[in-house]
């Protein structure tokens, strides 16, 4: 099957800051040779949609369709297309395309790129079209920026999430060679914090949770936690001055890092 002309598809959005989300129509471009038609299962609800959404970073066009945790089926691809076929399960995330040719998109930092990287929703960094995220029936991306999916079918829903709090997560803590021998606290539980809780254990770390709510004290040792340290308490966060070879701060709000540095 090959798209050889635009398409209409149903999609969730928002007119202004001010407005709900809401149904709408958009139009996603006919499919090009190195294209990829991805009938959208699953969109993960990240932070960033909201922000856009509402206009919280001040640069937001509208309408306004967000969403990057994205997974799918393959329903076409362009005739240039190699790395996937019809049918296969596969994800997007926060970017779906970059200039190409300068130095960080060389060594595959496109997230660098020099001439601004092209957001997954709200547009090309430096000015531009708007693109419109998964929060839509489908999506045509360029091959380069869709990535093989090989989960169970039954996991699907769990994977989306992964294509940006947990590679948001992951990144660091395998940049910095988490491990088994290491001891790693995690800030904060909340859609970042419970994915590098899972993730640090998963790595084989001894992993210590901080957080200021008692209530998630239950969820963070069911989630991967060895211990959790409610850090609104100076003896508990006592216990562990000096002891951590990593510290993985997932909080968004303004907090004193001291608290932190100690341990």
């Amino acid at each position: 099957m090959h798209a050889n002309h635009s398409t209409t598809v149903k999609a969730f959005g928002t007119h202004a800051s001010d407005k709900p989300l809401e149904p709408m129509a958009i139009t996603r471009r006919a499919l090009r040779a190195d294209d990829v038609q991805i009938d959208i299962t699953y969109c993960g609800v990240c932070h960033s949609d909201l922000h856009t959404a509402r206009n919280e970073w001040q640069n937001t066009l509208y309408p306004s369709v967000p969403g990057h945790e994205i997974v799918g089926r393959v329903v076409a691809v362009g005739e240039q297309v190699t790395r996937f076929k019809t049918g296969d399960l596969v994800g997007v995330g926060c970017m779906v395309d970059s200039c190409g040719h300068c130095p960080p998109c060389h060594e595959g930092e496109e997230q660098f790129c020099d001439n601004g990287f092209t957001g997954t929703y709200n547009g090309p960094l430096l000015g531009g079209d708007n693109t419109h995220g998964g929060y839509a029936q489908s999506i045509v991306v360029k091959e380069s920026f869709v990535l093989r999916i090989t989960h169970a079918e039954k996991d699907q829903a769990g994977v989306a999430p992964l294509l940006c709090a947990g590679i948001t997560t992951y990144s660091p803590l395998r940049h910095w060679g988490v491990g088994p021998g290491k001891k790693v606290g995690v800030v904060g539980l909340g859609g970042l914090g419970h994915m590098g809780v899972k993730l640090a254990h998963a790595m084989g770390a001894h992993v210590v949770l901080f957080t200021t709510s008692p209530a998630k004290v239950a969820d963070g040792l069911r989630l991967g936690a060895d211990e959790v340290c409610v850090s609104t308490d100076p003896a508990q966060l006592e216990r562990h001055a000096g002891q951590l070879d990593f510290i993985l701060n997932t909080v968004a709000v303004p907090h004193q890092l001291d608290t932190y540095l100690r341990v």
